[in-house]
């Protein structure tokens, strides 16, 4: 009765959807679907921090020629995407969504198809490396950010207007 109840714990931790490092965590990490042939992607993420500030300093994967850390930045009143060095990481929880700090990748060696999923790795610059599972969703998908944002604030106790987003 212990083994099948081991088995199936360790089942269920290992198709878990969080990924832990110290005190770090990553949930719902997911990219919309390639429109066409499109040439680039981003991922998005709930990346949550029960300790000290932390960095995102880089991000790996193997679907693409390059994967950066992004951000979106509004100068005279255009939407403008740009390479940042690091994605600060306070107490708290720093949403990477669309239209705010996200992964790019450049250069994908195939379209992103939407059920099908990749790894990826974050690194932060002290809690190391974090591997992710990456879902994709439709190509006009938004994800479940609010969903997933307002299940984890009252999860840490945090009311409406106390969340962190980086």
């Amino acid at each position: 009765m212990f083994k099948r109840f081991a088995i199936t714990s360790a089942m269920v931790l290992a198709m878990s959807t969080q990924s832990f490092a110290a005190d770090i965590s990553v949930e719902g990490a997911w990219a919309r679907a390639s429109a066409g042939m499109a040439r680039a992607g981003a991922a998005f993420m709930i990346i949550k921090n029960t300790g000290d500030a932390d960095k995102l300093i880089a991000a790996k994967a193997d679907v693409s020629k390059r994967v950066e850390l992004h951000t979106h930045l509004h100068q005279d009143g255009i939407m403008k995407m740009r390479q940042v060095e690091s994605v600060a990481v306070n107490k708290g929880m720093t949403m990477l969504k669309p239209g705010g700090d996200h992964v790019m990748f450049m250069g994908l060696d195939a379209p992103f198809k939407e059920g099908e999923s990749f790894p990826l790795t974050l690194v932060f610059e002290k809690a190391g490396e974090i591997n992710v599972d990456v879902q994709i969703k439709s190509a006009g998908a938004m994800g479940n950010m609010q969903k997933g944002m307002q299940h984890n604030m009252n999860k840490m106790g945090h009311g409406k207007g106390n969340m962190k987003s980086e």
